[in-house]
């Protein structure tokens, strides 16, 4: 069974994170470090996934990470080569982004947020590795991707690669994500988990005030207190994360709209910064500043309007790709499983008793072919 709580994470990432775009303010990367809660979440489903079905768990992953980018490619690709993109071998990986994907100046940053596919992909493909590492020795593994960003940071590893820096910046928070999988974070003693936490966010806030950005105190231009900062937060949200949440389903319209959030999440990753980046001149013509209240709450409202259009539109690949029935809409009832016609009762054995009471040696029935099966998870 789903777990409501992580659920509602996750929900509340994508929503700050569109949010974020919109308004550029730098507060909400504090409040909610949302790019690390996200990959917190990837990490402990990768675990899981890889113990339920080991190696070829990468390849499902992989399975529903891309569709969803090449319905992408497939409008904007065509798109930038009109206007300028010359076609380049690099132009290719907007089939499978082990690196950035060639595009030209608009195309940068309208698809801006291709960055977060290009390291979930490298993570994925990282796991099966990482993960019976972190088995082995948890403490040495966890602190490798902070060494690693330390030493970016400070100058001992020079290095352009974005894949490298953000192993160290991001990939502590997926092998956390493991850690919650394992349950090495729930036995942590409550005094213990607490005080690693303070500490880490003592840290983080000293490097972050300490080292302020071209955009102030936004986490995305401070990679070392981003990755403590998270850090401390996922300990503090995911550490002590609860096995059930039912109060968010009590809401009729609130449950719908996370399980839809969650289902397309990656369509509204995908397709909000367009959004952002075609609304934002409208500013100016309407005689907005940049930061005017309104008009960036009207732009916000716009954005997620436009998002839930698209995602009408294309979202039911996201359900293709992880081999669920399409929907338009996700998140109404599932259907009722199907009746099995009740046949004659064996002999000595009520009718509608339950098939225990026939004894240890009574056959169980086969479910017929189309028959829903209900399957306990695991």
């Amino acid at each position: 069974m789903r777990n409501r709580y992580l659920d509602l994470l996750r929900f509340l990432a994508i929503i700050r994170v569109v949010v974020y775009h919109v308004t550029g303010l730098a507060t909400l990367t504090l409040v909610f470090p949302a790019m690390s809660i996200m990959f917190a979440l990837a990490g402990s489903l990768m675990a899981a996934s890889l113990d339920r079905s080991g190696l070829p768990a990468v390849g499902r992953r992989l399975r529903r990470l891309l569709p969803s980018l090449w319905v992408v490619a497939v409008i904007f690709v065509p798109a930038m080569l009109l206007t300028g993109l010359a076609f380049t071998p690099r132009v290719l990986l907007w089939l499978f982004p082990i690196a950035d994907p060639a595009a030209n100046y608009w195309g940068a940053l309208a698809l801006s947020p291709i960055w977060y596919l290009r390291d979930y992909l490298w993570f994925v493909l990282a796991s099966p590795v990482a993960l019976w590492l972190f088995r082995r020795a948890p403490l040495p593994t966890l602190a490798a991707p902070y060494l690693l960003l330390v030493a970016i940071e400070v100058g001992l590893l020079t290095t352009t690669s974005a894949v490298l820096r953000d192993f160290g910046l991001y990939f502590g928070a997926w092998l956390l994500g493991f850690a919650h999988h394992d349950g090495l974070l729930r036995r942590l003693a409550g005094r213990v988990l607490a005080a690693v936490a303070l500490l880490l966010a003592g840290v983080g806030a000293t490097w972050i005030v300490t080292h302020p950005g071209p955009r102030g105190h936004d986490l995305n231009d401070i990679p070392l207190g981003n990755a403590l900062w998270s850090a401390a937060f996922i300990l503090v949200v995911i550490g002590r994360a609860p096995a059930a949440a039912a109060w968010v389903d009590r809401n009729r319209i609130f449950s719908r709209l996370v399980t839809m959030v969650n289902r397309r999440a990656l369509t509204v990753y995908l397709w909000h910064m367009p959004f952002v980046v075609a609304l934002t001149p409208l500013v100016g013509l309407v005689g907005w500043s940049p930061r005017d209240p309104w008009g960036l709450a009207i732009r916000v409202v716009l954005v997620f309007l436009l998002v839930g259009v698209v995602t009408l539109l294309v979202g039911w690949v996201e359900d293709v790709a992880a081999r669920r029935r399409p929907e338009l809409v996700p998140g109404g009832r599932p259907p009722r499983p199907a009746t099995v016609p009740t046949g004659p009762s064996p002999r000595g054995t009520a009718a509608g008793a339950p098939a225990g009471i026939a004894g240890a040696g009574a056959p169980r029935p086969r479910a017929a072919e189309g028959d829903t099966v209900e399957i306990t998870a695991r």
